[in-house]
């Protein structure tokens, strides 16, 4: 039986994730309050993030900021995108105005 939550971000009970996603307390609060479904969300809003910023998961600075915009994603407000972020397809295959080129 699958592990149940009332989930902060899309307002109803739904499937949970298997185990917390980080250690310590706001790993334990995402692991009661958040889906699965709203988890997958997360895990793309990370990615415009990650991208965005050029972000380099090494780097403990990268890791806090980015330990704060899921805090934020989930309990705070609601999330924005990057100041400047613009989707992907609306540059005909062209990469993003201010996005990192590789």
């Amino acid at each position: 039986m699958a592990h149940m939550v009332h989930c902060v971000k899309l307002g109803r009970e739904l499937p949970g994730l298997d185990r917390a996603p980080y250690p310590g307390e706001l790993g334990q609060r995402i692991f009661d309050n958040v889906s699965r479904e709203a988890w997958a969300m997360w895990m793309q809003h990370s990615v415009i993030l990650i991208n965005h910023y050029g972000l380099s998961l090494a780097d403990p600075n990268a890791q806090a900021f980015l330990k704060e915009q899921v805090e934020e994603f989930f309990f705070g407000a609601d999330a924005a995108m990057p100041e400047g972020w613009t989707p992907g397809g609306a540059g005909q295959g062209q990469p993003a105005k201010g996005a990192p080129r590789k």
